[in-house]
């Protein structure tokens, strides 16, 4: 029988004991660990790169489709270039 992969995985992260404390306090502030705050932050970061990309995705797909914005070019290349 096969065991399906786990969803989530362990990280280990180093921070120095002044930063760590800060976290702890800024955890139980908002009623979760340490852990949640990274998962948290990490998962809004992601999210935030990922909607960069399409929204780049998006802007490139329309300067290669171009823009009308209205008007006739009456002259030609000759008359522009008329020596």
């Amino acid at each position: 029988m096969v065991t399906p992969a786990p969803t989530t995985q362990n990280v280990t992260v180093r921070l120095d004991r002044r930063t760590l404390r800060k976290a702890k306090i800024l955890a139980a502030k908002r009623n979760t660990s340490i852990s949640g705050l990274l998962t948290a932050q990490i998962a809004a970061l992601v999210g935030e790169d990922d909607a960069y990309e399409q929204a780049q995705r998006r802007a490139l797909a329309l300067l290669d489709h171009g823009f009308h914005l209205g008007g006739h070019i009456e002259a030609t290349r000759d008359d522009w270039h008329e020596r």
